[in-house]
């Protein structure tokens, strides 16, 4: 049996960090779902700058665009959901068969609107109503200015993978501006199913593991480093999995469910 469908029977959703139009052409991202397991994907611009400066797979696409007139980030948007809607259908299957738990694509909002809560929440609206799956995530920063466009997002009912988490603060933020927005939609008379996820980078909190001298220390001492960084991600999650556990149960009677 493939590590990675053992991971998958141990309740292991395994997210692809990576998309191009050749993985969707070729039919590869439909065999890593099919042999490997895979159950989500996710992108972001970086991943996207790789994927059409190294190939000439968008080549066409994008002369077709430039005769139209677009340019820029309207340009950008549209190759991107192009990629990422057929992405999201390859995944529907997983969605429907795990009701909505896993089966997800995301894509970011712009990176240019980092500090600009107003126009953030105007573009994941925009990308949300653009893409019309139901199983694509709007990619929204757990920045100070990211924070109210988040809770405003999700009452919106936009789904949201936060993104640039870099400590328990940050995550215990981002998970509060979640449950705002989820309170705000059952003040409002809107179901709270809302679906969200904290993308916490891991490798971050494992970057600065105890100094290595020698080549013989350091698997020690990365493994070390990295149980720590597992173990930190844990706690985080504690008191937000406590929190939101009994806020659930108590906003899903006021629907009866």
């Amino acid at each position: 049996m493939k590590a990675t469908r053992i991971l998958h029977d141990l309740g292991q959703s395994l997210w692809l960090d990576n998309i191009t139009r050749n993985l969707l052409k070729t039919g590869l991202l439909r065999r890593y779902i099919e042999e490997f397991s895979v159950t989500g994907l996710t992108s972001n611009p970086t991943i996207f700058d790789h994927a059409i400066k190294n190939s000439s797979d968008y080549d066409n696409a994008i002369r077709s665009k430039l005769a139209e007139g677009k340019s820029g980030e309207k340009l950008f948007f549209e190759l991107a959901l192009e990629d990422l809607t057929q992405a999201a259908d390859l995944f529907r299957p997983v969605y429907d068969r795990t009701c909505g738990v896993d089966g997800w694509v995301s894509l970011e909002v712009s990176p240019l609107l980092a500090h600009d809560t107003k126009s953030t929440i105007a573009e994941a609206k925009n990308l949300h109503a653009q893409a019309r799956r139901p199983n694509l995530f709007i990619k929204i920063p757990g920045t100070p200015e990211g924070l109210p466009a988040i809770e405003e997002a999700i009452f919106a009912g936009v789904p949201i993978n936060v993104t640039l988490l870099f400590s328990e603060d940050q995550y215990l933020a981002a998970a509060n501006a979640f449950m705002r927005g989820i309170e705000r939609r059952i003040e409002a008379g809107s179901r709270p199913d809302v679906p969200s996820v904290a993308s916490i980078f891991i490798s971050r909190w494992d970057s600065a593991p105890e100094p290595c001298r020698t080549s013989v220390a350091r698997p020690r001492c990365v493994e070390r480093g990295t149980m720590r960084a597992i173990q930190r991600h844990a706690a985080a999650q504690r008191p937000v999995t406590q929190s939101l556990s009994e806020n659930i149960r108590r906003d899903y009677k006021v629907f009866g469910a």
